[in-house]
């Protein structure tokens, strides 16, 4: 029993924090910001002496949510403003309707709750707004659905504003972009769109979070950024810390802008590649061109007729000015996603995945290029690794 007693008593206890001094300082700094801007500036507009009349006590709530926490969809601008303005409308009619301070109070957060989630602009201070409008006490009942206006719209539109400003420029991404239309629960996972994930499909993502049917206080991206991450750390610590330089092939054929398409097909037959980046003068990749952008443009829908429609776009017209491409990059890939001689190649998995690239050109520290990596290298060294270490 008393080991019982212990263990539940430090149930209480709170998680340690894993943000950093840098970050507790950027919360603390951007609180004194907004609060004392939004004050400011609403005193401006009002000038009533009386501080409560143009300062409301909620902002120090919303405060905190915009900079201590401003990826939680609960402190997204529309959150706030829409929030705190339809909690105020509703306090202030269930104040004139309910004659009983606490019927009216409890009615009136009640009704917020239900308004918000319809709106989806749930924000917790929002319900002290609604209490304020039935508890404020003589002032407040006396400016009646003025008060919605000025101070509760003009406050929560300032810090909205202020917290824009600020998490942008201490380097936050600020507003966070909702996901505004949620996917149909009867979707196939083979219509679902790509994620960026290396064995979570976004369907997948999608189905947990409607049978948890709970408000998160993370949005959905940042969830999925998450699983992402801990999967690449997963596999940095199954398969270690394989470079792109450890496994690239580094007798890369390329070519440049103004190789001709002949020349350009003949390198990638005679030497049996799919792919053939293209460089500058400096070495530098300016895009890619394979036998899929070949076939592209030579408008082949299917194996028949490949052969004839090839050789139309390799060999065209003597017109001085033809409508056909006649440069490699005219038909070539651009821009190319590359790689650093230094990165993870696990970190090369999502991009794969999201971007479906089965050749990635790699660079080095001065942005020229130093190999290539296919799909297929990548899950030899992988797996060959696995199954070396069994």
């Amino acid at each position: 029993m008393p080991q019982f007693n212990a263990a539940w008593l430090r149930s209480f206890l709170p998680a340690s924090s894993t943000v950093d001094r840098f970050e507790r300082m950027r919360s603390c700094a951007g609180a004194l910001f907004g609060i004392a801007l939004t004050g400011a500036i609403s005193y401006l507009f009002i000038g009533d002496p009386v501080i409560s009349l143009w300062l409301i006590a909620p902002m120090g709530a919303s405060a905190v949510l915009l900079f201590a926490v401003p990826s939680s969809p609960l402190a997204q601008p529309w959150s706030v403003v829409g929030g705190n303005l339809v909690a105020a409308l509703i306090g202030v009619t269930c104040a004139k309707l309910f004659a009983a301070p606490l019927v009216a109070a409890a009615i009136a957060i009640a009704l917020a709750i239900g308004a918000m989630f319809m709106m989806r602009c749930l924000h917790p201070p929002s319900g002290a707004v609604a209490l304020t409008m039935v508890l404020g006490g003589p002032a407040v009942h006396a400016a009646g659905f003025t008060f919605v206006l000025a101070p509760v719209m003009l406050n929560s539109i300032l810090i909205a504003a202020l917290a824009i400003f600020y998490n942008n420029a201490v380097g936050r991404r600020y507003p966070h972009s909702p996901q505004l239309v949620p996917p149909s629960p009867a979707a196939k996972a083979s219509e679902a769109p790509a994620t960026t994930s290396l064995g979570i499909a976004a369907v997948d993502l999608d189905a947990v979070l409607r049978d948890y049917n709970k408000v998160l206080d993370i949005s959905r991206e940042d969830l999925e950024n998450i699983f992402i991450q801990v999967e690449q750390q997963a596999y940095k610590r199954r398969f270690g810390e394989m470079i792109c330089a450890d496994i690239m092939r580094r007798d890369v054929i390329s070519v440049d802008f103004g190789t001709s398409l002949e020349d350009a097909w003949q390198l990638l037959q005679t030497h049996q590649l799919k792919a053939l980046p293209v460089l500058d003068r400096g070495r530098r990749v300016v895009g890619i061109v394979t036998s899929i952008d070949f076939m592209e443009h030579a408008g082949v829908s299917g194996y028949g007729d490949f052969k004839r429609k090839l050789l139309g776009l390799l060999k065209p017209s003597g017109q001085t000015h033809s409508d056909k491409p006649e440069v490699v990059g005219q038909i070539m890939t651009a821009p190319v996603k590359t790689a650093e001689t230094k990165k993870s190649i696990v970190e090369l998995l999502p991009l794969i995945s999201e971007h479906g690239l089965r050749h990635i050109p790699v660079i080095d520290d001065e942005g020229r290029l130093a190999g290539m990596l296919t799909q297929a290298d990548m899950v030899n060294a992988l797996y060959g690794k696995k199954l070396a270490s069994r």
